[in-house]
């Protein structure tokens, strides 16, 4: 097929000659009509008063820049009441923009190397594609073509983002209907959110999670929008809640398993540094739990003692008792692949490590090692393997997990714990309960769950769903959750890495709402 050099240039252009350089494509072009509109009145002109070249770069050509060499004419506008005499020829608006240096197409390449790269490697790449452009001019037209979206708005999501974890935080708001982000907003203060919101009165239905901040600020902006708690948060706080239960009885369950003596001999040298600092700890907790009883105020037991606010109320709680704080280790993804083989007689840890090593796995013999002595010790159901108590987490797990899939030495602890600390199994099955009811969506029966769970060991997160009682029954049963928001936020964070976390607030709402 025949191809004419006109087919390369944009639309509206008329090819006068070419010529090719050994690093570029020139293209002489100029308009085909032979007449321009004025762009202030708007009447046709033919007066041609002088002329001149503009150099805009196009779509690269066979590995080499393209550039046009546009002829301008410069036309006398004839209408008597238009304040413009002279004015320059103006082409096709899809074309070439005035006193651009870019043809419109070119530029629309550009702006989406700057949405999906950033800066300096968008720049990088864009020489590769033999169209260099600086990585300042990449993000100013990134900036330059941001559209906020003008749709309007009926169902959000709105949560937290980090600028700088715990110390600066940011919120980003989604349309959960078109699946996407329409605004950030530089803090997570109650009154930038609610001064955003009171913009747009028209939202009906705002998914949060359930922290009070967003809420408040939701009830004063638009008080008869529904607000819907995220039903992750919900589940994820339940389950939380009942490991914060089980840290609680820490002590029972020492008691009960016969463990509240610790032989210092047993202990492995990590075990040994672990013990020390609980030893220390319970010094603290029990100098800070008697200024508690005797009156003290929290305010006034941080000033005498010099701790943090949060470690004494986490002391009056009973949430600061574990001997053994696990670490994470290098084998949890071999794990289920580990107890697999366990199970099915291979006892050899040298071998286990070799077959690990041919899966990818990095670490040394020597981890795999101890593993297997910890799994030959919990196999081993007598009085000794119970001398040592399980961290509260470790615990929490067990006693949620169907007991076909524990050892033998597990299954004894969890059926003393069982049988010596009953409010801990009352609150399992409250917490099984709470998640039974969301996966069900039987809202009827939260008032219900609400009374019997205040009176247990999980009574705090009961009392909080009771405050929050309209956004969770609009959780259980509404379709609409926060998660399309929580991924938006990840989509975020992976955009400011990609600029070292060092934009602004306006590219970086340009490049994730402009990618979207």
């Amino acid at each position: 097929m025949a191809q004419r050099v006109t087919d390369v240039v944009p639309a509206g252009f008329h090819v006068e000659r070419t010529a090719l350089e050994a690093d570029r494509v020139v293209i002489w072009v100029r308009a085909k009509s032979n007449d321009c509109a004025c762009p202030d009145c708007g009447q046709r002109s033919v007066r041609v008063r002088s002329r001149y070249w503009r150099r805009p770069a196009d779509l690269p050509l066979g590995g080499r820049r393209v550039e046009l060499r546009v002829m301008v004419r410069r036309f006398q506008c004839d209408a008597v009441l238009c304040p413009r005499r002279i004015f320059a020829e103006r082409f096709a608006e899809r074309a070439l923009a005035p006193l651009a240096r870019r043809t419109e197409r070119l530029d629309h390449i550009v702006h989406h190397l700057g949405l999906a790269l950033g800066g300096r490697p968008a720049a990088a790449f864009a020489a590769r594609l033999m169209a260099p452009v600086s990585n300042d001019t990449l993000l100013r037209v990134v900036r330059r073509r941001a559209r906020p979206p003008a749709d309007p708005l009926a169902v959000i999501g709105i949560d937290d983002f980090a600028w700088r974890r715990n110390h600066r935080y940011g919120t980003i708001v989604c349309d959960l209907e078109r699946r996407r982000p329409v605004a950030l907003l530089a803090d997570r203060e109650q009154a930038t959110a609610e001064d955003w919101l009171r913009g747009h009165p028209d939202i009906a239905v705002v998914a949060r999670d359930r922290g009070g901040g967003y809420g408040e600020a939701i009830a004063r902006a638009l008080p008869n929008a529904i607000q819907v708690a995220d039903r992750w948060h919900l589940m994820h706080n339940a389950s939380q809640a009942f490991l914060d239960a089980v840290r609680k009885s820490m002590r029972q369950i020492r008691r009960v398993i016969g463990a509240a003596t610790i032989n210092p001999d047993l202990l492995t040298s990590a075990e040994r540094l672990q013990y020390e600092g609980y030893l220390r700890r319970e010094e603290t907790n029990v100098a800070i739990l008697a200024l508690w009883q005797d009156g003290v105020s929290i305010k006034q037991i941080v000033k005498r003692t010099g701790h943090h606010r949060q470690t004494i109320r986490r002391i009056v709680r009973g949430e600061r008792s574990d001997v053994f704080r696990p670490r994470q280790s290098s084998l949890e993804a071999h794990l289920p692949w580990l107890d697999a083989q366990w199970e099915a007689g291979v006892r050899n840890a040298a071998a286990l490590w070799r077959e690990l090593r041919a899966q990818g796995f990095r670490g040394s013999a020597r981890v795999v090692a101890e593993w297997a002595t910890r799994r030959r010790q919990a196999d081993r159901a007598d009085a000794g393997s119970l001398a040592r108590t399980p961290s509260a987490r470790t615990l929490a797990r067990l006693m949620t997990t169907s007991r076909d899939n524990l050892s033998k030495s597990e299954s004894v602890t969890i059926a003393a714990i069982e049988e010596g600390v009953p409010s801990l199994v009352e609150a399992r099955e409250v917490i099984a309960d709470f998640h039974g009811l969301v996966r069900a969506k039987a809202e009827g029966q939260l008032p219900a769950w609400i009374d019997r769970a205040a009176n247990s060991l999980v009574g705090s997160f009961a009392n909080g769903i009771r405050r929050d009682i309209v956004a969770v029954h609009a959780a259980i049963c509404s379709p609409w959750s926060n998660g399309q928001t929580e991924g938006q936020v990840t989509r975020l964070k992976l955009v400011k890495r990609q600029m070292y976390g060092r934009a602004k607030l306006d590219l970086l709402e340009a490049r994730l709402i402009g990618a979207a």
